[in-house]
């Protein structure tokens, strides 16, 4: 009878590692393409809102925002995007990432937050060139399955958190 206590134990145990695990995934795939648009010699940019993304590694509510948003493109020439700038790095320039660590946080009412950090400009001579750049995912389940419900990121001169589906509601207001 201990025996299967224990096993059980260890099965519960395993299977909320293997849910927190999960949780990450999609901040996963955004961030490897990201580091991966930053990267020394990289000609390919990856779009982490293409329609595929969008389908799959995005809350419904965040697809609804950013289609909204994305009926006023920042680039003339462009004609898709809402941005003008990296979401994730939160500026139009930086270096490859470096130092980037991801942590998952337990789940709070439904949403996990899984807190990016990372230097996005370790390669300028700036004096704030070393500093850390820290992006938070809230991440829920949707259909079975984790996704980003948002991303928000800190705000160096103001300490305030900028949520991206905020800005995206702004954008699809004209503002």
């Amino acid at each position: 009878m201990k025996t299967i206590a224990v096993v059980i134990a260890c099965l519960i145990a395993f299977s909320g590692a293997s849910h927190a695990a999960d949780i990450t995934a999609p901040v996963k795939e955004i961030m490897d393409a990201t580091r991966s648009n930053w990267a020394v010699n990289n000609s390919d940019w990856t779009d982490i809102f293409d329609t595929s993304r969008l389908d799959h590694l995005y809350s419904r509510d965040f697809v609804a925002r950013y289609q909204a948003a994305a009926q006023f493109p920042a680039v003339d020439d462009d004609g898709i995007s809402p941005f003008d700038y990296d979401v994730i790095v939160n500026g139009q320039d930086a270096c490859p990432l470096e130092d980037l660590t991801m942590a998952a946080a337990p789940v709070v009412d439904g949403v996990a937050e899984v807190t990016v950090r990372f230097k996005k400009s370790a390669c300028s001579d700036a004096p704030d060139a070393k500093d850390y750049t820290t992006v938070r995912f809230e991440v829920i389940e949707e259909g079975g399955k984790p996704v980003i419900d948002d991303i928000v990121t800190e705000n160096i001169e103001t300490q305030m958190r900028d949520s991206l589906k905020a800005t995206m509601a702004l954008i699809a207001k004209g503002q």
